[in-house]
C-alpha cells in the first residue's frame, strides 16, 4: 500500500541509544504476556505479533540505562498498555459497545489500590491480570505520591478512550485545542513520564510535581511523543481502523489541506514542542530550584529525570522508524543506535538548520512596535444573547471610586481612563442576574485584575525586572491569607496589594475553607502566569502556540471569574462533578474563546503599542509564517471550533455525566444553571470588548507612555508586606539585579 505522505525531517537533536539488556527484556516479556493470556487464545495477539511490535525493542531504545530488571519490567508495562489498546480496539471500538467499554474501564482501577496490601478484585481477562501483577510488582519501590500522580495518568489513558470511541461514533474529528489535550490523557505519555522516574531511579520530589516547570516538561514530552505517533501510525489508525483522533487528521481538516501538508504542519508542532521542553528545562527549572530551595539530591532527580525524558523521545522516534506497527518505509535502513556506553556529540545542524532552525528564529527576533493598525474582526456568530445587570451604572459607580480610593488611578490609570474601560459593563453581562453587592464585587476583581495586567509589562517587564517582579507576587501572594481573611494587610504596601488584600477580604471572608482554597489557587495561577509572561519577554521569545493557549487561560483570567460564578454552586453539586473530564472540557472550551476573543480586539493595542509578545494572533502568524489576516482567520476558526466542542459537549457528555453522578431533578437544575453561566461570560466578554474604549484604533493609544508615579507612602501607613528572603536575589553577580529593583518603579 503506498504512503499517504513523505515523512518529514524530524527534529531530534539527541542520539538514541540501546540498553545492552534488551534480548534479555524480549524472553522475558512474552514469557509474562504468555502468564498474562494475552498471546494465543485471546483474540486479539498471536506470539508472533508481539515479536513483530518488539516492545523490548522500544523499552531499550527509551530506557538506556536502566538494569535489566527494571527493563523488564518497564516493558511489560508497555506490553501491558498496547494489548489494551488493541483489545479496546476489538472488542469495543469495532463494535461501538459504549455501554459494554464503560463497564470495562469502571473495573480496572480497582487494580491499583492506593494501599499496596489492599485487596484486587478476581482478574476476568488479561488487561486486568496484567495490570494486577504490574502494580503488586511496582508501587513498593515508589512513594505514595508517585502511587497518587502515576494512577491518575493511568486511570485517564483507560477512561479517555470512550472519548476516541465517542468521536468514531460521531463521525467526528476534534478541533486543534481538543484533540492536543485530550490525546495527553488517551496517548498515555503523562503514563509514560511516570516510568521514566521509576526506570531512572529519578523520583519527582512531590513538593514541586505539580509546578509549572515540572508540568510543562511533562506535557511538552507528551505532546512531542503523541505528534510523533500520529505521523508514523497515520496509515494504519486512519486507512486501517477509521481512527478519528490522529494529529494529521485534525490538523488536515482544520487547515482544509493536504495531508502532505498536515504531515508537515504536525512535525513543526512536534518539533515546537520539544523546543519548549528545552527552553523550560534550561530557564525555567534551575529558577525553580532556586525558588523552591530544593536540595542537591532533589535538584540531581530532576535532572535525571529530564535527560530520561530525553532519551525516551530520541529512543521513541528510533523505534518508530523500525516498528512493523508504523509507516516507516525505508527508514530502518538507518545505521542502528549505539549501545549506551555514552553519547555523541548532538547534531548542531538540527538545531540551528531547517525548518526547525527557522521556527526557533522566529519565535525570537519578532520587531516589536511595529505599525500594524487596527486588525480585521470577524462574524462573531456567538449563539447566546446578552443581557445586562440592571446595577451597572452603580457598580461602575462604586468600584471607581474604590479604585480612586485605593490608589490605583494615581499612575498608569488615571479617573477618564478607568471610565472609558467600564469594567462594570463587563461584570454586569457575565452575571446578569447579580445582586449589587455581587455585582460590585466582580466589578472591583475585574478593576484589579485589569489594572494589574496592565501594571506588570510597564512595571517590569519594560526594564527586564525578574527579580523585582518575583518580590512583588510575593507580596501580592503574603495578601491573601487562607485560614483567617480579615488579617489580609489591607493598608500595608503599595497600591496593587492594598487593592487586593481588600477586595480579598470581603471575597474570602464569607467563604467556607474548601471555596477560600479554590479561589486562592485561582489567584496564585493568574499570578504565575503572569511571571510566564514576563520571562518570555525577558527572552524576547514569542510563545509556543500549545504553551500559549494554555497558559492564556490564567493570564486572562478565565479560570478565576469563571471559578467566582461556580463557588455559588458550592454544596449543591458534588466538588467531584466540577473535576470531571466534561464539566473541565466545558470551561476550558469557554475559557478559550473569551480569550482569543480579547486576542482579536487588542491585537494593535499589544502589538503596536505595548510591544506585547502574547497574543494569539502573532503567535500562529509566527508559529505558521503567515500574514496577520491569514492568522486572524486561523484563530476565528479555532474560536468556532471551540464553541462547536461545547455545544457537543452539552448534547452528548452532560447528560452521560448527569447519570454517572446520579443527579436527580435539582441536581440538574443546578448544572443547567451553571451552563447558562457560561454562556453569559461568553457574552458578557463579547459584550464588552465591542462597547468599551480599551481597544478600538482612537483608544489604543490612550494613557501609553503615562509616567507611573511612585506610590504615596502617607504618615502613619505601616511598611509594605514583608517579602519572603528567598525573593531577594543573593550571591555572587546579583548586585545589578537588586539595583535594577529598586528603580522598577519608573518604567523606561
Amino acid at each position: 500500500m503506498p504512503q499517504p505522505f513523505v515523512m518529514p525531517d524530524f527534529y531530534v537533536p539527541y542520539p538514541a541509544r540501546l540498553n545492552t539488556h534488551v534480548e534479555a527484556a524480549r524472553t522475558h516479556t512474552r514469557d509474562w504476556a504468555r502468564a498474562m493470556g494475552m498471546l494465543e487464545g485471546s483474540g486479539v495477539w498471536e506470539t508472533a505479533d508481539l515479536d513483530a511490535h518488539d516492545y523490548a525493542l522500544l523499552c531499550a531504545y527509551t530506557h538506556p540505562d536502566c538494569d535489566e530488571d527494571a527493563l523488564n519490567l518497564v516493558t511489560d508495562w508497555y506490553t501491558w498498555v498496547f494489548f489494551f489498546d488493541d483489545h479496546f480496539l476489538e472488542v469495543f471500538k469495532r463494535t461501538q459497545d459504549r455501554a459494554g467499554s464503560k463497564e470495562y474501564l469502571d473495573r480496572l482501577p480497582h487494580f491499583m489500590p492506593a494501599d499496596p496490601a489492599a485487596g484486587m478484585p478476581e482478574p476476568v481477562n488479561p488487561v486486568e491480570a496484567g495490570l494486577a501483577d504490574l502494580w503488586r510488582r511496582t508501587v513498593p519501590a515508589m512513594s505514595d505520591g508517585w502511587r497518587q500522580r502515576f494512577a491518575e495518568a493511568t486511570e485517564a489513558l483507560l477512561n479517555e478512550s470512550l472519548w476516541e470511541l465517542d468521536n468514531i461514533n460521531d463521525g467526528r474529528i476534534a478541533n486543534p485545542l481538543e484533540y492536543i489535550e485530550m490525546r495527553r490523557k488517551v496517548g498515555g505519555a503523562p503514563w509514560s513520564a511516570g516510568l521514566v522516574e521509576y526506570a531512572a531511579g529519578a523520583e519527582v520530589p512531590d513538593r514541586v510535581a505539580r509546578s509549572r516547570p515540572l508540568r510543562v516538561l511533562r506535557d511538552s514530552f507528551s505532546d512531542a511523543v503523541h505528534l510523533r505517533n500520529d505521523l508514523f501510525s497515520y496509515q494504519r489508525e486512519v486507512e486501517d481502523e477509521g481512527e478519528n483522533s490522529n494529529g494529521v487528521l485534525v490538523l488536515e481538516h482544520f487547515l482544509g489541506c493536504s495531508t502532505q501538508e498536515a504531515a508537515d504542519a504536525v512535525n513543526d508542532l512536534l518539533t515546537s514542542r520539544v523546543q519548549q521542553f528545552e527552553n523550560t528545562a534550561l530557564t525555567e527549572v534551575p529558577a525553580l530550584a532556586v525558588r523552591e530551595g530544593l536540595t542537591p539530591l532533589e535538584i540531581a532527580a530532576i535532572g535525571a529525570y529530564t535527560k530520561g525524558l530525553q532519551d525516551w523521545q530520541s529512543g521513541g522516534h528510533e523505534w518508530h522508524m523500525r516498528s512493523s506497527r508504523y509507516m516507516n518505509e525505508g527508514m530502518a535502513d538507518a545505521p542502528a543506535a549505539a549501545p549506551a556506553l555514552g553519547m555523541s556529540v548532538l547534531d548542531v545542524r538540527s538545531l540551528l538548520g531547517g525548518r526547525a532552525g527557522e521556527a526557533r528564529l522566529r519565535s525570537l527576533t519578532h520587531t516589536p512596535h511595529r505599525a500594524v493598525g487596527p486588525s480585521p474582526l470577524p462574524d462573531f456568530a456567538l449563539p447566546y444573547a446578552v443581557s445586562l445587570s440592571p446595577h451597572h451604572q452603580e457598580a461602575k459607580r462604586r468600584s471607581e471610586d474604590w479604585a480612586d480610593a485605593m490608589g490605583l488611578l494615581d499612575g498608569i490609570w488615571d479617573r477618564p481612563l478607568m471610565e472609558g474601560f467600564d469594567l462594570a459593563l463587563c461584570s454586569a453581562g457575565l452575571d446578569p442576574d447579580a445582586t449589587l453587592e455581587e455585582l460590585e464585587l466582580s466589578a472591583l476583581w475585574l478593576t484589579w485584575g485589569t489594572y494589574a495586567d496592565d501594571y506588570y509589562p510597564m512595571v517590569f517587564g519594560r526594564p527586564r525586572d525578574l527579580a523585582g517582579a518575583r518580590a512583588q507576587t510575593a507580596r501580592l501572594k503574603a495578601c491573601l491569607p487562607v485560614d483567617d481573611p480579615a488579617s489580609a494587610p489591607r493598608f500595608a504596601g503599595n497600591a496593587l496589594e492594598r487593592s487586593l488584600a481588600d477586595v480579598w477580604a470581603r471575597t474570602a471572608g464569607p467563604m467556607g475553607p474548601a471555596a477560600r482554597t479554590e479561589l486562592w489557587t485561582a489567584l496564585d495561577a493568574m499570578l504565575e502566569s503572569w511571571m510566564w509572561e514576563l520571562h518570555n519577554q525577558a527572552q524576547h521569545r514569542v510563545p509556543d502556540p500549545v504553551d500559549y493557549v494554555e497558559m492564556r487561560r490564567s493570564t486572562f483570567g478565565s479560570e478565576l471569574t469563571l471559578l467566582m460564578g461556580r463557588l455559588r454552586q458550592d454544596g449543591v453539586l458534588p466538588p467531584e462533578l466540577f473535576a470531571s473530564g466534561t464539566a473541565r472540557a466545558l470551561e476550558n472550551a469557554v475559557s478559550d474563546y473569551g480569550a482569543l476573543v480579547n486576542d482579536l480586539f487588542s491585537y494593535q493595542k499589544e502589538v503596536e503599542v505595548e510591544g506585547e509578545l502574547h497574543n494569539g494572533v502573532l503567535v500562529l502568524e509566527k508559529f505558521f509564517d503567515v500574514d496577520r489576516d491569514t492568522a486572524v482567520g486561523m484563530v476565528h476558526e479555532l474560536m468556532n471550533g471551540r464553541l462547536r466542542q461545547y455545544e457537543q459537549l452539552k448534547r452528548r457528555e452532560v447528560p452521560l455525566m448527569y447519570e454517572h453522578f446520579g443527579l436527580d431533578e435539582a441536581g440538574r437544575a443546578a448544572f443547567e444553571t451553571r451552563l447558562r453561566e457560561l454562556e453569559d461570560w461568553l457574552a458578557g466578554v463579547l459584550h464588552w470588548h465591542r462597547n468599551v474604549r480599551r481597544y478600538g484604533a482612537g483608544d489604543v493609544h490612550a494613557g501609553a507612555g503615562t509616567p507611573l508615579l511612585r506610590d504615596r507612602s502617607d504618615a502613619g501607613v505601616p511598611e509594605p508586606v514583608a517579602v519572603p528572603d528567598w525573593t531577594v536575589p543573593h550571591g555572587l553577580g546579583t548586585t545589578a539585579a537588586r539595583v535594577a529593583s529598586a528603580f522598577a518603579a519608573v518604567p523606561s
